[in-house]
């Protein structure tokens, strides 16, 4: 079984900013795959199960706010046997430019709370993260503020083609595994 997890804050407030392209992705690889949503008992995420590039999956989305996901997490772990190199975590990247997506095997949390929070619950970082850059704010602009707000008319566009170059990602690492996924999609931007 395989975990393929976005990360964001929950509620129609956030439902569209920068912080929250991790749960774009995942209702984007929902809604191609026609793998329903819907909260589980005693688990605080939406969550989904199907089978994807001959995987059974299940996609989750956690229901509590950015800082706490590995919490909202682990009871998916426990109960699906779920280990950390079965997991594929999305999540935005402060640090990449609008629009790159950077996939790597384990690491550090690089400063995102919410990799920290999975970090610190599972107790391991040997899961596969799928950075998806955001762009940094100007200097004028404070950090916190600029993830939760909307992407701008002009990034909107370019934003639909990320969120599908992001799910296309995740069915690759499935099929493909995440050495190869990382030739395909960490040098893909830099060739364009």
């Amino acid at each position: 079984m395989k975990l393929i997890a976005g990360l964001g804050n929950p509620g129609t407030t956030y439902r569209d900013t920068r912080h929250n392209i991790g749960f774009s992705v995942i209702r984007e690889i929902a809604k191609t795959h026609k793998i329903s949503l819907k909260r589980e008992r005693n688990i605080s995420s939406l969550t989904g199960r199907g089978k994807i590039e001959g995987q059974d999956v299940i996609l989750a989305l956690p229901l509590t706010f950015m800082n706490l996901s590995g919490g909202a997490l682990i009871p998916l772990f426990r109960k699906y046997k779920v280990e950390p190199d079965g997991v594929l975590i999305a999540c935005d990247d402060l640090d990449l430019e609008l629009g790159r997506l950077k996939v790597r095997p384990t690491g550090s949390s690089g400063g995102h709370r919410g990799l920290q929070s999975v970090i610190d619950s599972l107790g391991d970082n040997k899961f596969a993260r799928l950075r998806i850059g955001i762009g940094r704010p100007g200097i004028h602009i404070d950090a916190a503020e600029y993830v939760l707000s909307s992407f701008t008319r002009r990034e909107k566009e370019e934003i639909k083609t990320v969120i599908k170059e992001a799910s296309e990602c995740c069915e690759a690492w499935l099929a493909k595994g995440i050495v190869e996924t990382m030739n395909i999609f960490n040098t893909r931007r830099k060739n364009e």
